[in-house]
Order: C-alpha cells, then structure tokens, then sequence
C-alpha cells in the first residue's frame, strides 16, 4: 500500500484532522490563519516537515505556493505518487469582501472557491468538505465570475473527474457525542471506480450526556481545578451570577425564575436593568440524559447557547466539551504532557488556564468533531489497501 497522506485547509487546531493522524496518514500540509492554532498542531506533530505548517491567507497566491511546494517536496523526498486526500473546511463568510479587501477577492465566498480551485489543480484521490448545514445552497462567486449554489460550483468545477456525494448530517448519530447538524460533500476520483457513499462515517446510536460525562468529578468551587486533569475545572464567572442559576433545574432558564432578583440583569447608571431574553438557550441547564447540545465557540460564558451543566453552576469544563467533540486523551494543546500540567502549582495552573483557555474553547467551537473524520480516514486507509 503507498503511503497515506492528506492536506487539510482551514484546520484550526487541527482537530478533526487528528483522525486522520490517528489512521496514521502522513500530513503534507496544513494551513490555518492563525499562529496560535497551528501551534497546537505543531503541539501534536502533525507534520513530519516543518514547512508543512503554513500561516496564511489561502486568497494570497503566495499561500497558495506554499501549499504545492509541499506536494513536490513529498514526491521527491518521500516518494509519494499522488495525495490520497485533500480536507478543506472553509468559513462560509458570504461576501469576502469584509475580511479579505485586496481588489478581486471581494466575491462572495471566496475561500470556498478557492478550495475547489486547488482541489482541482492537485487532484488528490479523494476530497472531503464540511460545513455549516446551509452550506450548499449558499450563493459563491465561482471561478467562472457567475454567481452560484456552492453545490453548483462543486460539481461545475469538480463533477468531471470525481464522483461526488452530497449528505447533511447530524453528528450525534456518527459518534461525535454532541449534536452538530453539518454538510459533509466526499468525492472520490473517478479512475480509482470507488462510490462516495462507502466512505461516509456509519450510523451509531447517540449517547447521552451522562454517558460522555457523568463519570468526571463534579466541581462545586468556582475556580476549583480537578487534581488529577488540568482542563476538567470551574471556569471563574461574577459571583452574582451564580444566584441566577443555582436554583435551576434541567431544561430551566434563568429567565424562569420567578424571584426578581435572580433574573439575568446588569447595572446602567445605578438603575436595574433586566437581560431581554433573545435565546432560549442562553442560562439554560442541560439534561443528563439527552444527547449534549451543539458546541459553539461562546462555550466560556452562561449567557452562550447550552452551556450550563446539568448539576454544577458552571460552563463546561474543557474537557467535557473534547469530550462531547469525540476528541481523545491524548490530544495536546501546548508541548506540555498532561502529567506535566497536573504536577503545576495552583498557581502555575490557574496562569496556565488564563493564557490557554479561550484559544481552545474557541478551537473546540470551531472544529469538526474528531471521530468523524477519523471513521472517513479508516473507510480510506481500507479502500486504499
């Protein structure tokens, strides 16, 4: 079998595309904006070849090369005759024009575009999409200047020489321990004779949140750190806040309560001002027995959608969220091992925290869940053989 390799484009922290390392495909290259995001991968080492990791806008043609000079590197140095698979994850950010103002990039959903134009130019044997459920009834200026349904562009652009399937899933029901309703679009180059459809991740039964969870320590002491895992603590909020929720019980929102003075509320030039409530999720404890809501990148604060655990007065721990994300153990955020965070000081910890926390809770936000893309790598790896 020729070795296993993968490029994943817009791979935050790298999250989903662990699965493909834990399939112990090789990574040619990965590009995400933001330092601190590939750090973490690097933190993982996800590629074998420091140029591997490349910072930078994927519109600039700049970053584009960089991307292909790790396709070369990895035919010469590594022998590699074709990539087995190109991941790409782009934002779906409507009209670019907000984030990306340098002249012909102001169309809308650029990124987008551009995934497909690289997709098109390596011609990897497989390609996998994720996105948001709307995904593919969103508008995109394609290559062609016409704007149309990104489905459209995908098989304008790429119907010729894949074979493309097209899914929306919720994947509560593909082990990813949460709900998190997402379009998933595999395509498969038509010479290997391989159908899409084997590909996708099998259907499973959801578990409930007492399932993924229940077994971790409960934390009653704002600011308390479980001794034996660094990232399973009481994420520190106003103090007030507490008598807004403590009372609740599951399925409740702080804008249940019938007593005033526990109603969500904020101070305007000494005069009480009572919180409108705009979402139905936001101060809400969740069931134990449901499936765990939607991970979002607001996961830090009461006042997001479905944060609030079901016994304690607390967000959810960064671990309970990996885990509600299918994201394993040995997953790492810095360089440092977990038995190294756990030997900290209190002190060390707390600062630790402080600096790390809202990078990961936003990456774990941000991802796809691990297990996931690992079932699509493993389906792969087996047609591969």
């Amino acid at each position: 079998m020729s070795k296993l390799t993968y490029i994943s484009l817009f791979s935050s922290a790298g999250i989903g595309c662990y699965g493909f390392k834990m399939e112990k495909f090789n990574c040619v290259a990965t590009n995400e904006l933001l330092q601190r995001r590939l750090d973490v991968q690097r933190a993982n080492n996800k590629c074998k070849y420091e140029s591997g990791y490349i910072q930078g806008d994927i519109l600039l043609e700049e970053t584009k090369q960089k991307i292909l000079s790790q396709v070369e590197l990895w035919k010469t140095k590594e022998k590699m005759d074709e990539l087995t698979v190109l991941v790409a994850t782009p934002p779906c950010q409507g009209m670019s024009v907000a984030n990306h103002k340098k002249g012909d990039e102001s169309k809308r959903n650029s990124l987008v575009v551009a995934s497909l134009e690289l997709i098109k130019q390596i011609q990897p044997k497989f390609f996998v999409l994720e996105n948001v459920k709307a995904f593919l009834t969103t508008i995109c200026t394609d290559l062609d200047g016409k704007d149309k349904k990104i489905k459209d562009a995908i098989n304008t652009n790429l119907g010729d020489l894949y074979n493309i399937e097209f899914k929306v899933l919720n994947f509560k029901n593909y082990g990813a321990n949460s709900s998190r309703t997402r379009t998933l679009v595999i395509g498969a180059r038509k010479d290997l004779g391989i159908t899409p459809e084997i590909l996708y991740p099998v259907y499973r039964k959801e578990k409930t949140l007492r399932e993924i969870i229940g077994d971790l320590p409960s934390l009653k002491v704002m600011g308390e750190i479980s001794p034996k895992d660094i990232f399973h603590y009481f994420r520190k909020y106003s103090p007030e806040m507490r008598n807004w929720i403590e009372l609740l019980k599951e399925g409740q929102s702080a804008f249940d309560n019938t007593d005033k003075s526990r109603l969500p509320h904020y101070y305007r030039n000494g005069e009480i001002i009572y919180t409108k409530n705009g979402n139905s999720d936001k101060y809400t404890r969740q069931y134990w027995d449901k499936v765990a809501p939607c991970v979002h990148t607001r996961n830090d604060i009461l006042a997001s959608q479905a944060t609030v655990h079901p016994v304690d007065d607390r967000v959810f721990s960064i671990r309970e969220i990996m885990r509600m994300m299918s994201i394993p153990e040995t997953f790492k955020w810095t360089n440092h091992t977990l038995e190294e965070l756990n030997a900290l000081s209190l002190e060390d910890k707390e600062k630790y925290l402080s600096q790390n926390d809202i990078n990961i809770r936003q990456s774990l936000g941000e991802a796809v869940p691990t297990e996931i893309f690992r079932q699509i790598a493993k389906n792969i790896s087996k047609v591969e053989k």
